[in-house]
């Protein structure tokens, strides 16, 4: 399900992607379409690009913030609980081996 959840998300950042190139190719029919010169073209599409890029990041964001909301309504372990319980779990195997020897070298 979570899985589902990313692609549907990234798919979005994939298009946002496809609309940069989109923009390109628009920039370029409106710069003739327009006589705009190179440098006003230059102009107007660095605005659209930036613009463009800052839509991705932000939807990045909020995928990333909805795919962290969704594991926690499901219960789902986040990285750093994995690795503080992975952690416990080498320290507990640690003392039970320590144990273990205390026992074959009394027994």
């Amino acid at each position: 399900m979570i899985e589902g959840i990313e692609k549907a998300l990234l798919t979005g950042v994939g298009i946002l992607s496809l609309t940069e190139q989109k923009t390109s190719e628009l920039f370029e029919e409106l710069r003739q379409k327009f006589n705009l010169s190179e440098e006003e073209g230059k102009a107007i599409f660095e605005k659209l690009s930036q613009s463009t890029q800052q839509n991705q990041q932000k939807l990045e964001e909020i995928a990333r913030e909805e795919i962290r909301a969704t594991c926690q309504r499901m219960g789902v372990a986040s990285q750093a609980d994995y690795d503080s319980l992975s952690n416990r779990v080498q320290l507990l195997e640690q003392r039970i081996r320590v144990l273990e020897e205390k026992v074959i070298e009394g027994g």
